[in-house]
């Protein structure tokens, strides 16, 4: 079997492998709903609204088979995912621009979010320092020009850049609000929804997954930034990695690092 795209210790590999970018990746989520031209081809081409939980193991799939899979299961994936993305395009209509998944731009979007908000998420706790990130996010843009994206930025100040240039085009559009409904109040699955604290859990993770958002996220959602808000997250962030590592250590679930 190949080393595959990231190698073994790699900071892709620790990143992605930290319980701590689970929280992240919610995050990315509510990130990711401010670029109406994303959203529209999210709620049109997909069953986003009542297939959740799916969607969302298939999503956390693809990301742990590009870090940890060896390169020809990891280019299977690739390739299934530019298969889906080729089919979805329409017209958005909040902007009334045209849209389409494999579109460089939003595939930047879509990639910047997510892996600012694992960096985000894993840096703030100290488990990658500086260097290390910037070495993560430079090794991710192999994994963003993989799906066709281009210009990606490599490093925390090209992604601050970028993030400056592309506010212009956020808004909590109406299928933001609609996306971000259903991430505070997911369905839940019969299995899981008559175990008391499964929707008390969520809405811990999820309510620290929108403190980790940027200032200028939650600004865009009419969240308050209040002095000492970030402090507070950190240390919902720990007590939530805490319990995360608990929960692999009882089922025996790891990454292979």
């Amino acid at each position: 079997m190949t080393t595959g795209y990231f190698a073994p210790h790699s900071p892709t590999r620790v990143v992605i492998g930290d319980p701590a970018a689970l929280v992240g990746g919610i995050s990315a989520l509510y990130l990711q709903a401010l670029h109406p031209r994303a959203m529209a081809g999210v709620l049109e081409h997909s069953s986003f609204p009542d297939d959740f939980w799916p969607r969302l193991q298939r999503t956390i799939a693809y990301v742990t088979t590009l870090a940890f899979a060896d390169t020809a299961t990891a280019d299977e994936a690739v390739a299934r995912v530019r298969r889906i993305h080729g089919h979805v395009h329409g017209i958005d209509p909040v902007t009334g621009s045209a849209y389409a998944a494999d579109d460089p731009d939003l595939l930047r979007w879509v990639h910047v979010c997510e892996v600012s908000s694992f960096l985000g998420a894993v840096h703030r706790i100290g488990v990658v320092d500086d260097a290390q990130a910037d070495a993560f996010l430079a090794e991710q843009v192999r994994a963003a020009e993989l799906l066709g994206a281009t210009d990606v930025p490599a490093s925390r100040a090209e992604v601050a850049a970028y993030f400056e240039a592309v506010q212009a085009e956020l808004m909590v559009s109406p299928a933001a609000r609609q996306a971000v409904r259903r991430l505070l109040v997911p369905p839940m699955p019969w299995r899981v929804a008559w175990l008391t604290p499964a929707r008390p859990a969520w809405a811990a993770l999820s309510s620290v997954a929108i403190g980790l958002l940027p200032a200028w996220a939650r600004r865009l959602y009419g969240l308050p930034v209040l002095p000492g808000s970030d402090a507070v997250a950190t240390a919902a962030l720990w007590s939530l990695r805490t319990a995360l590592i608990g929960a692999r250590t009882v089922t025996g679930r790891h990454p292979p690092d």
